[in-house]
């Protein structure tokens, strides 16, 4: 922290602003303990306490503007490109979407909270065409929300993360290999994760050459299209004599699919 406080004593306002809209378009560059320092630099008196929030504030809104307009002209393309460098690259595109769907652009007040989930955030407001004076109103509340709260306690418990930074530099080496050792677990779990999902898939997968041998051939199957509403908005074109299902609405819908034949699902 004490180096932290001395880098942006040194080089003020702009890396504050500079460090967080960067995070915000992506980049890795946690951003949170700058926001402590800034807070806790403003009520020792160092740093402009009317500057700390709104500068962080307004690198959020511009991040997540062009983010924003980058959803709207791109579509659905957009988040799959994001989620393709999660941890849970198969589930992220469906489960920001029904949250999306669920909650709307209120997401935003809570969605920089939530590791992962907030980079989609932005650009699902633009693909679900959400007006922009609305997208501004909540991202601008979220944005005060979340860098307000940390600046907040970086304000009020200066003193604290003082002894906080001191206790973490005399454990040194052995908190850095502890943390690496508990992220290197957890992605290896999450990676054996998928490896069983995917092997899963491969089993029961069949490809289009053969699905449309089977079509050609006259073959009594049923066809259920499970794209979400957002992917079959964006091109609702089907196969001959699919039924269409929103995943959300496949348990209270599962009755309309017949047992007595074979039955092949598709999504995106």
């Amino acid at each position: 922290m004490k180096a932290t406080v001395e880098f942006l004593v040194r080089h003020g306002y702009a890396v504050l602003f500079v460090w967080v809209l960067l995070e915000q378009i992506g980049l890795p560059l946690p951003s949170v303990p700058l926001l402590l320092a800034a807070g806790a630099l403003a009520g020792a008196n160092r740093m402009n306490v009317w500057a700390v929030l709104p500068l962080p504030v307004l690198a959020c809104v511009c991040a997540d503007t062009f983010w924003y307009e980058i959803g709207k002209h791109r579509g659905s393309s957009v988040l799959n490109w994001i989620c393709r460098i999660s941890l849970e690259p198969d589930s992220c595109v469906r489960r920001t979407e029904d949250i999306y769907s669920h909650h709307g652009a209120r997401w935003l007040l809570v969605a920089k909270f939530i590791p992962g989930l907030n980079a989609a955030a932005a650009p699902l407001a633009g693909i679900f065409q959400v007006r922009a004076i609305r997208f501004l109103v909540f991202d601008i509340l979220g944005a005060i929300f979340w860098a307000g709260s940390f600046t907040a306690l970086g304000f009020v418990f200066s003193d604290e993360l003082e002894d906080v930074a001191a206790y973490v530099v005399r454990l040194g080496i052995s908190l850095v290999t502890l943390l690496v050792v508990g992220l290197a677990a957890y992605i290896t779990w999450k990676f054996i994760q998928r490896q069983r999902f995917l092997r899963k898939l491969r089993i029961a997968r069949i490809a289009p050459e053969e699905l449309k041998r089977l079509l050609d051939s006259g073959e009594d199957i049923l066809i259920v299209d499970l794209r979400h509403s957002i992917d079959f908005e964006a091109d609702p074109r089907t196969l001959p004599g699919a039924l269409h299902f929103d995943p959300g609405e496949l348990e209270h819908r599962g009755n309309e699919i017949p047992r007595d034949r074979d039955v092949i699902l598709y999504c995106t």
